[in-house]
């Protein structure tokens, strides 16, 4: 008799709990919001310049970013150094980048590349600890210079390397073709 109860209890409570009553009255439907404006690329930007840092630019390359780019104040800007050059397995060059600031230490002393930013500039400049016309050409002129723009909050939450520049362009879905290189004055 228990068992009877029981099972007349759950094919009651099954058959309960998978009625539906009637449908409510549908709703007032919204009125439209005016269109916004166009958006920008939140996901970040790379671009490329190249220049000499010699005494008369007192060692140092200054970029205003780009007008196609915006840059907000809590942006991460990382600035990469052009280092060396290497082949592939089919004989294609490969470029090979290093996070700035970078730090050699040559006869002369020590010498840093390095760079400082706001939302609207990058200024990238040499450090030593010794006289800088005593640089050889190699040192100063035609340096290139990778500049890589993304929101803090993608940079913190997309767990990349951003010492890595390929791996900064592939979270950002930026190819090679897509690098925007700034004319020299």
């Amino acid at each position: 008799m228990k068992s009877t109860v029981q099972i007349a209890g759950i094919f009651l409570l099954v058959l309960l709990s998978s009625c539906e009553g009637p449908a409510g009255p549908p709703g007032f439907d919204g009125r439209d919001g005016a269109d916004g404006l166009d958006g920008v690329n939140i996901l970040g930007q790379v671009y490329e310049v190249e220049g000499d840092l010699n005494s008369s630019n007192d060692y140092s390359l200054f970029s205003e970013f780009p007008q196609t780019i915006e840059v907000f104040e809590s942006d991460v800007v990382l600035v990469f150094l052009l280092w060396d050059q290497t082949e592939d397995g089919n004989g294609d060059p490969v470029d090979i980048w290093r996070l700035l600031p970078q730090t050699r230490l040559i006869d002369q002393g020590i010498l840093q590349y390095n760079y400082d930013h706001t939302f609207l500039d990058v200024n990238i400049f040499l450090e030593a600890d010794f006289d800088l016309a005593t640089l050889q050409p190699g040192d100063t002129d035609n340096q290139v210079f990778r500049i890589a723009i993304m929101p803090a909050d993608f940079a913190d939450s997309a767990n990349i390397d951003t010492a890595n520049l390929a791996q900064v362009m592939g979270s950002l879905n930026i190819s090679e073709e897509q690098i925007e290189r700034i004319p020299r004055d």
